[in-house]
């Protein structure tokens, strides 16, 4: 919290505004129910935290692990919210707030302060969470690991004549087997539903001949996992396994660019030159990566333009695709994270083309 604030005065922000959700649970271990109460944790530099909580709430925000570090300043039913938690502000500030705040909450605050002004904590702080220690990249790693072994399972279950949702149901019954509290997705992109990278498992039956793109993951003691491979029923075309191969060699190349300094669009262009190079550059359609921690998509983005420097201990997803519309998908997935000399893989299973049944 202190690091938080610190960051938000750097930035010429009067604080910080964060309400339920990742950002809240990341500085202060606190996940209240969900509720249309204003629940507002209050950071400024200089200034003790302090959250603010309806009365009913007050007893679990008292347990929360960053609760020793907090001053509560609770607000009863029929009391207004706002009134209470405009003392604790700048009038004339201008403040970071959560990206997923209520915007009844948010236009509280400006007809309690109409001189205050906010800025998504995304655009204002893009990098509050993105760098780890080693307790983190320890709960990362270890997602990775789950999500491994989940997928080492799912190559010996039967694929053909199985509907997408079956393998999608098993995938996430592996996952919470192996340790995950919380299965985000479960993509399984058969034949030509593999072309739609975020295609939702359906009611198609997986047949012999078919290329099926596995993208799974969610959350293992509150840090994310999220891996892909592809995987083929039967022997692949001459075609299909090319393809792949050429995928797999961006997914590489786009490891090997991963070091310190580094800006992250580097890490993009590298793995799409080579599949431009191979002539599939128009069916490389999404970015190279996003960030990973407490939510499975956050910054920073591996993606042209983004010119920020990669630092150590910083971890996101190096997923370069080729998707050829009505016909298959191909896809490899790893999460990375940022050494002190390069890179570093969480997921650890063969990225070659897998034979299932």
């Amino acid at each position: 919290m202190a690091r938080a604030a610190r960051s938000a005065a750097e930035a010429g922000l009067a604080g910080l505004l964060v309400t339920p959700g990742p950002d809240l649970v990341y500085l202060t271990g606190y996940r209240p129910v969900t509720t249309e109460r204003l629940t507002l944790l209050v950071l400024a530099e200089g200034r003790d935290p302090v959250l603010v909580v309806p009365t009913l709430e007050a007893p679990d925000a008292e347990h929360a692990a960053g609760a020793p570090a907090l001053t509560l300043r609770d607000w009863t039913d029929g009391k207004d919210p706002y009134a209470v938690t405009a003392p604790l502000l700048d009038a004339a500030g201008r403040f970071g707030v959560s990206d997923n705040a209520w915007a009844m909450h948010l236009l509280g605050l400006q007809k309690q302060l109409p001189g205050t002004s906010y800025e998504a904590l995304t655009e204002a702080l893009p990098m509050l969470r993105a760098v780890k220690d080693a307790a983190e990249l320890a709960r990362l790693e270890a997602a990775g690991a789950a999500a491994d072994e989940a997928y080492g399972e799912i190559l010996e279950v039967r694929f053909s004549g199985r509907k997408e949702t079956e393998i999608a149901a098993e995938l996430a019954e592996l996952l919470l087997r192996f340790g995950h509290s919380q299965v985000d997705f479960t993509v399984v992109g058969s034949g030509p539903n593999g072309a739609n990278p975020h295609h939702e498992a359906g009611d198609r039956t997986i047949v012999e001949g078919d290329m099926v793109v596995l993208d799974f993951g969610g959350l293992k003691h509150g840090y994310g996992s999220d891996t892909t491979r592809t995987v083929h029923v039967g022997e692949p075309s001459a075609e299909e396994q090319h393809v792949h191969n050429v995928v797999r060699a961006a997914q590489q190349a786009g490891f090997d660019a991963v070091r310190p300094g580094a800006a992250c669009q580097e890490v993009d262009r590298a793995a799409r030159k080579v599949i431009a190079a191979a002539g599939y550059g128009e069916y490389f359609i999404h970015r190279t990566g996003h960030g990973i921690g407490v939510t499975t998509h956050e910054p920073p983005y591996m993606i042209e333009g983004e010119e920020r420097e990669l630092v150590p201990g910083m971890c996101f997803s190096v997923e370069p695709g080729i998707y050829l519309p009505g016909r298959f998908g191909v896809r490899i997935e790893d999460i990375v994270t940022v050494t002190e000399s390069g890179g570093r893989r969480f997921n650890n299973t063969p990225r070659e083309l897998a034979i299932v049944e």
